[in-house]
């Protein structure tokens, strides 16, 4: 379909409020209708209409509906008191609701799906603020206080009017047309909420649409804003771009935005090339950035799985810390991955990610050159081992980032280390269940360490166990109790006194 046939299938609804009844006009075209399943949504709007209360569902719902995507969660705007409303609405699903009458809103869960009621409303916001001042407003006022035109549709719900979109900003056109548009001057509504400027990269980077020219420009005139958004926010729409199907689009938007300095601004600063001249000859390294956004797109075809996706972005993220020119031979990143696990619990507790999850990212950070340098110094029997015991239940997701990394643009190369990666993994799996390596601790415990050397809880505990872990790790007795508890009985003695000095 072409713009101008978009256009005239959608034309803008005038919308005009008259006491509490709102009179929906359609300007050169039918009015759009929506055909509405949900049994959840058609009970909640009989029980508006059985108290006489003009009820819409509006925003995701509608959007999603026109791209046939699930529709999860569902947000409804009351002409009235939407506080009101939810309680009563809740005691008659045995539920209670969640209040916020500063915002004149609530939530309602509902056999598992979340139901939040709007009471129409206008809002003010100041400038070092992004929660607003909210005062009643009409429906034209709740839609156009939205993020972009693709959430700024509402359908009726009342029985005269069921299914019936109201359509003031043109959203339909602009789902046709795949592009983000805000319903006021992209100032007013990014300097209102800097959120939205995040909303507006997570949605282009999830259904792959065009940021409007203007509202792009804005973004990157006043992107320092996002400052005053919560982190709790802010990470929970960055991890929303990391997920989507090729996050590196919204990835490359919030770099170009400059939107990235200000919320990860370790992963901001991997762009760019040095180089040096050395005799002639030229020097440059690549740009750690664009082969990170890469790497993300290569597990991102593989995985849902976020953390290794964030994995995958973290990977390179000390390199600049630890880049190095050496004269005649070139670049040097030594020890970037030992520098970036440690860097982790610091981005982790400042991005209020989840912690459950830092142990993971970290040991793969650490761990993702390691199958390479087994590949270049030989495979032996106790560097696979160890490899093995520290990568634990991790190992496959260790090689799918390993295969990941690879990015060369020379098809030999990629597939001479492909072909070594699936030696290697093949030879590690062997080895992890061959030497029982997945649960790996000492077969000989703690309490039985104390007992025998007559000591106390310590410290001194720990270091006797780690000693039999690395004999097992290094060949020198098989991963079984009584060979290690022989080896330990054997060593004990000079162990106590060395690891008492």
């Amino acid at each position: 379909m072409t713009e101008e046939q978009l256009q005239n299938e959608s034309k803008p609804k005038r919308t005009r409020i008259l006491g509490k009844q709102t009179v929906v006009t359609v300007v050169g075209s039918k009015t759009n209708i929506i055909n509405i399943q949900e049994p959840l949504i058609k009970s909640i709007a009989e029980f508006a209409n059985e108290l006489g209360l003009e009820i819409y569902i509006v925003g995701g719902y509608v959007r999603d509906y026109y791209l046939h995507r699930p529709r999860i969660d569902y947000d409804f705007t009351i002409i009235g008191d939407a506080i009101e409303f939810a309680e009563k609405l809740a005691q008659k699903f045995y539920t209670k609701p969640i209040l916020y009458p500063r915002f004149r809103t609530a939530m309602v869960q509902i056999n598992g799906t979340k139901c939040e009621f709007v009471g129409t409303r206008k809002e003010i916001y100041q400038h070092n603020s992004r929660n607003p001042i909210v005062t009643e407003g009409t429906l034209e006022d709740d839609l156009k206080r939205r993020d972009f035109t693709i959430n700024s549709m509402a359908v009726s719900l009342n029985d005269q009017k069921f299914g019936e979109v109201i359509d003031v900003f043109g959203g339909i056109r602009d789902l046709g047309l795949k592009i983000l548009r805000t319903p006021l001057n992209p100032m007013i509504t990014f300097n209102d909420d800097p959120l939205r400027m995040l909303r507006a990269i997570r949605f282009a980077s999830q259904l792959d649409f065009r940021i409007d020219s203007n509202a792009y420009n804005v973004i990157k005139k006043i992107s320092e804003r996002i400052q005053i958004v919560s982190q709790e926010r802010i990470t929970e729409e960055f991890l929303k771009v990391l997920a989507s199907p090729k996050p590196s689009l919204g990835l490359n938007l919030l770099f170009d935005t400059t939107l990235l300095r200000y919320i990860f601004p370790e992963l901001y600063f991997l762009a760019g090339v040095e180089k040096v001249f050395d005799k002639g000859i030229e020097y440059a390294h690549k740009d750690i950035f664009m082969h990170t956004l890469q790497v993300v797109d290569n597990v991102a075809k593989q995985s849902d799985n976020i953390w290794l996706r964030f994995a995958a972005l973290v990977h390179d993220i000390a390199k600049p810390k630890t880049k190095q020119f050496i004269p005649e031979i070139g670049w040097s990143f030594h020890g970037h991955e030992e520098l970036g696990a440690r860097m982790m619990d610091g981005i982790f507790r400042r991005m209020r990610l989840p912690l459950e999850h830092l142990e993971f990212v970290t040991k793969l950070v650490r761990l993702h050159q390691r199958p390479m340098a087994l590949v270049d110094e030989g495979v032996t029997d106790s560097a696979v081992r160890r490899l093995a015991f520290h990568a634990g239940d991790a190992l496959d997701d260790l090689f799918l980032l390993c295969k990941s990394d690879i990015t060369t643009n020379n098809p030999k190369i990629g597939e001479k280390y492909l072909r070594n990666y699936d030696f290697v993994a093949k030879k590690v799996k062997e080895v992890q269940e061959k030497d029982k390596l997945k649960e790996f601790q000492s077969p000989v415990r703690g309490d039985e360490i104390m007992k025998i050397c007559n000591i106390e809880p310590s410290p001194l505990v720990g270091m006797i166990k780690s000693a039999i872990e690395e004999a097992i790790l290094d060949g020198i007795v098989p991963n079984e109790y009584e060979s290690a508890k022989a080896y330990f009985l054997e060593n004990k003695d000079e162990w106590l006194k060395q690891f008492s000095n």
